[in-house]
């Protein structure tokens, strides 16, 4: 993609005059409020007049969320004040994520009803709201979340409070008031979107623990899906993944190649459903490996170098730096005094199975390779170190026994075939997308039912015609 950067710079520099024109001048700007208690309280009544609007205004709001998003200068605005604000990703990356979230994440039309009708009468039942929802989101997808959260939320009927993560507050709050103006403009309740000028730990502790929040959504590492998942209220956690990718000796080498470069490297392996490691059967490994390098892949073999690198980037191996977290390879590499170009996307390495590239979730384009002996192997090897996670796999096969054998012992959310990882969440892959990937709860790939109850509705005697 060719971006123009005197006119992004012009364009965020316009925004941010926007912004500081925009503090708070009274009790809630446009959604943003000085307390979590004011912020429940405003999303609470915008909630229940909410509940007096059709079905139609509901589709009407997603639309204007959806127009809000893809309008050009709010696009690359945000696009690139993401990457200013939390140092990761990539531009072109980010407006392909925000497009993706704005196009397509189901609205109402996800909200079917079943129905039964017979000598007794009519039953229905139906998709109905919450309530208020409270929604933590993550600094490595933050408008992305902010967009997919808002659409599903408010298609099935709720208000919702979100707790941004602080290192993405100013971009978050750019979008949450752009949302508030134009849902307002559009006729909807004010403050069905709403947040805190300044996020922080107690105040996500503030929104988890009011009485007035229905349910939580928490899109974020293990410690803060534990934390809403013990809160005692309906809850939903889009956890940490550590997608393998197996490649067996029937698969297209020079296609998976690429696709996988292509995944691992895709915003610089934030999201986190991107190849995270490589199973590859030994007597394709060297070909795989050849191909990944014509691809955009620079393999370090230098054990020394290796050992700076997991110096480098980890903390004892356990966990990644945060600093180096959505970085680019380019970037990587020069801090280990290896210097190469921008065509240079991956960063690969041989490895075992215990080694901390192979274990840990970097959430960086590192991509260590283990070699087995054969496609069994490879498939037993991804189930461990995909740590029960239930997110996402990758698989590069022709075999069709094999592929299905993966899909059914692995039981991830996503499971993608003979593509990239990205597929999984609708880049050229068909279905919808969403950046809230509930594998520890079960809602898989969430949408507007996901955030809603399933009610009956039970009419005794009459409306059967038969």
């Amino acid at each position: 993609m060719n971006v123009d950067l005197n006119l992004v710079e012009r364009l965020v520099q316009k925004v941010l005059e926007q912004v500081d024109d925009a503090e708070l001048t009274t009790a809630g700007d446009c959604g943003v409020f000085a307390t979590m208690d004011e912020a429940v309280a405003a999303a609470e009544e915008a909630q229940r007049e909410y509940l007096t609007r059709s079905m139609a205004d509901r589709a009407k709001y997603v639309q204007v969320i959806r127009d809000v998003v893809l309008k050009k200068e709010n696009l690359e605005y945000m696009s690139q004040a993401t990457v200013d604000e939390t140092g990761m990703g990539g531009y072109e990356y980010k407006v392909i994520k925000n497009t993706l979230a704005a196009t397509k994440t189901p609205g109402v039309e996800d909200l079917t009803t079943e129905a039964l009708s017979g000598d007794d009468g009519l039953t229905l039942v139906e998709y109905s709201p919450f309530g208020v929802i409270g929604a933590i989101t993550p600094t490595t997808n933050p408008t992305e979340t902010v967009i997919c959260n808002s659409i599903g939320m408010l298609a099935a009927g709720n208000a919702v409070v979100f707790s941004p993560h602080p290192r993405a507050k100013n971009v978050t709050l750019f979008l949450i008031k752009a949302i508030n103006r134009a849902l307002m403009n559009a006729g909807a309740p004010a403050n069905l979107v709403v947040t805190v000028a300044e996020p922080s730990i107690e105040n996500t502790n503030a929104m988890m623990n009011h009485p007035k929040v229905r349910m939580l959504v928490a899109t974020g590492g293990p410690g803060i899906v534990k934390t809403v998942l013990s809160s005692g209220k309906k809850a939903i956690g889009a956890g940490a993944g550590n997608p393998p990718v197996v490649v067996d000796e029937t698969a297209d080498i020079e296609k998976a190649a690429k696709d996988i470069v292509n995944g691992c490297s895709f915003d610089n392996n934030l999201p986190c459903i991107a190849e995270k490691e490589i199973i590859a059967v030994d007597s394709i490994a060297d070909y795989l490996i050849f191909n990944m390098k014509n691809a955009g892949a620079y393999e370090v073999r230098d054990k020394k170098v290796i050992d700076q690198l997991v110096e480098l980037v980890t903390k004892e191996g356990k966990h990644p730096k945060t600093e180096f977290v959505g970085k680019s390879a380019q970037y990587i590499l020069s801090q280990v005094g290896i210097q190469v170009g921008p065509e240079v996307k991956v960063i690969l390495m041989e490895a075992t199975e215990d080694h901390p590239f192979v274990q840990v979730e970097l959430m960086m384009p590192i991509l260590p390779l283990v070699r087995v002996k054969n496609v069994d192997e490879a498939i037993d090897m991804a189930i461990r170190v995909e740590h029960g996670n239930r997110h996402t796999a990758i698989m590069h096969s022709r075999n069709v026994d094999k592929l299905t054998k993966m899909a059914k012992l692995i039981q991830t959310t996503i499971f993608v075939k003979n593509g990239p990882s990205y597929a999984g969440i609708g880049v050229g892959g068909m279905g919808h997308t969403t950046f809230t990937i509930a594998g520890p709860t079960g809602e898989g790939l969430t949408s507007a039912k996901s955030f809603a109850r399933r009610r009956k509705c039970v009419l005794v005697g009459g409306f059967d015609v038969r």
